[in-house]
This record gives structure tokens, sequence and C-alpha cells, in this order.
């Protein structure tokens, strides 16, 4: 099979720090060529691979404040699918905007949703030609027809388990209203731990008014964004992850990845989440911040040997190739543009 995978570029594939869209396009490529798979990778051209890398963005426009996003996307999907008759498969990764030109792709597309912008994109969805992907069920829209939902799969071997870890509490990703950032520092007050912040500052207005007037450096630490050494240490560190989500999550990366390191997580109850955490195994499910802080005296008890376990059973980089590899050939073998 050749495979095209259409990368995003927001950022280099894999990630320097933050990039999940681009994490999971890098490993999903890396797993399908030890696999035997003949992939060309399209993604910005200072990308690491050991597939066929080809492009025409020379770094990630998130990397460049002289770069246009809409531009080099734009010229991005429109390289890729120029190259598309060479190929026996198009994977998409890169949202709605490949779609809105599926008529010029000369095999078949694949798209995998990592979540919904608004509705407003909805109609470059249900007007394209593509077969879908979701990443978790509480992700899918009622108007599109999906191939199958596939979890993310994570690289084990990046994230090891720790047996014994630190007292104190992480909130790990974008510090936005969404994650509920500020709303970790208060439950990490009346918890009585110390709460380290990770993630890249997306709503700057709500970091200075909400999040850095608790940063103190002792009780709250903000380091930023960090990159994937420091990742694991952070992660498996951690007596918990705390995910007080204020919107409904498509997946939660940072969720799986705390619990492969044995790290338990407390998570409000919305989107992916009751199908990610398995509650009370890999950590808890609540939905208020009083019932959050209960929570985690309950979660540092867990067994973290049995967290780390069930995480790598269930999130695994094998399966997801594994899981990805089985809707390519349903779709190859269908010769059409959808099932």
């Amino acid at each position: 099979m050749k495979l095209a995978m259409l990368g995003p570029i927001a950022w280099r594939t894999p990630p320097r720090h933050y990039g999940p869209w681009e994490l999971v396009t890098s490993l999903l490529t890396e797993g399908l060529v030890a696999r035997g798979v003949d992939v060309t990778l399209f993604a910005t051209r200072d990308s690491l691979t050991s597939a066929v890398l080809d492009g025409v963005s020379p770094r990630g426009y998130e990397e460049d404040p002289t770069m246009d996003g809409r531009v080099w996307e734009a010229l991005h999907a429109s390289h890729a699918l120029a190259r598309s008759g060479e190929f026996d498969l198009v994977h998409n990764q890169m949202d709605w905007l490949p779609l809105a030109f599926h008529e010029h792709s000369r095999a078949p597309l694949l798209t995998t949703i990592h979540g919904f912008s608004g509705p407003g994109i909805l109609p470059a969805y249900a007007a394209s030609g593509s077969a879908f992907v979701s990443i978790s069920d509480a992700d899918r829209s009622p108007g599109l027809d999906y191939a199958a939902t596939i979890h993310h799969g994570i690289d084990l071997a990046a994230l090891p388990y720790r047996a014994v870890p630190s007292e104190e509490l992480v909130v790990f990703g974008r510090v936005h209203p969404d994650k509920g950032t500020a709303t970790a520092i208060e439950i990490a007050r009346r918890a009585g731990r110390r709460l380290i912040i990770c993630g890249i500052v997306q709503d700057e207005g709500y970091f200075r008014s909400h999040v850095e007037p608790h940063v103190d450096g002792d009780r709250v630490v903000f380091l930023g964004s960090v990159g994937p050494e420091q990742r694991a240490q952070v992660l498996g560190s951690a007596a918990a992850l705390l995910h007080p989500i204020a919107f409904d999550e498509p997946f939660g990366l940072s969720v799986v990845e705390a619990m492969a390191c044995g790290t338990p997580v407390v998570a409000y109850a919305r989107g992916s989440m009751r199908e990610v955490v398995d509650d009370g195994v890999t950590g808890y499910l609540v939905d208020d911040v009083a019932a959050a802080v209960a929570a985690v005296a309950e979660a540092v008890a867990l067994d973290r040997a049995a967290v780390s376990a069930q995480a790598a059973r269930r999130f695994g980089v094998a399966r997801m190739v594994s899981d990805y590899l089985a809707v390519y050939e349903r779709l190859v073998d269908s010769g059409t543009r959808a099932l």
C-alpha cells in the first residue's frame, strides 16, 4: 500500500513541545513505516520522519509570526492533493481545508477528525467525499457517517512507569478557560497540595487575570510548554493529574500519557472522559470542585502499577496503528472514496 499522510503544519512533526495533532500524526506515521507501509508524509519541511517527507511550508506557522497560517495551509493541501494520484489512499490529519477540495483527490480520502472548532465548519465535512474517523465516540457529529472510532495511541517507551511520585498535583494542557487551569488551582488549594502547571498560554487575558496572580513559584508553579523529556518527568512524578475541563474534550492526550506513567487522573466527566478514564481504576470522574477535592484523596491511593498497565493495554501506539490499517484496507478494497 502507498499512503499519503497529509499532516497538519501549525507545528513541526513531531512537535518540539506543543502540537497534539502533529504528535499523533508522527506516531502513526512511524508505526506504519515500521509495519512495512510505504508512507509519504506531507508536513513542514523541517519535520523528522522515517517516511518519505514532502511539503512546501519551511516550518510550522505557529513557530514563525511572519507566516500566515491560512495561506500556508492552502498551499500545503493543494500540493499534497496534486500528488494524490500516486497513492492508494490519502489520510487527512489537518482539519477541514482539504475536504473543500476533495474532488481534486485522485485517491480515496480518509479524514481523522481531531475535534470540531465550531459548527460553522460542518458544511465542509458534510459535502465531502471523505470517509471519517472519530477520536472518541463522544466527539461524533450526528450528521456524519464514520468508518470507525480510533482512540489515539501513545509512545509507551517515552512515558516510563514511576512507582513513587511526589505529593504535588499537575495540570497539563493549554492555559485556557476550556482546560480549567484556574479551576485546577482552586482544587489543589483546597486539597492542600502544590500544583504544577504546564502548557502554552492560549488565552493571554485569562492567564493574566485568573492564573498568573496565583503563581508564586512555591504552591503554584508555572513551567510553560515543556518538551517530550520533561513531559514524562512532570507527568510521572505527580501524585495525580487534574483535568477539570469546561468543554467537551474530544480525547485528552495528557490524560492518557499521565496514566501510562502510573499517575491517576481526576477529570470532569465531559466529552471523551468517560471513554478514556476507567472510573475507580485509572482515576475518578467528577462534576465539580468539591467532588474533585474529595477524589484527589482517593486517586492518590490507587495502585499506580494497575493504572499504568491499563493505559498500556488500551492506548499503546501499536493498537492505534492496527486499527488504522484495518480501516485503510477496507477503504482501498472498496475502491470508493467513502465506506
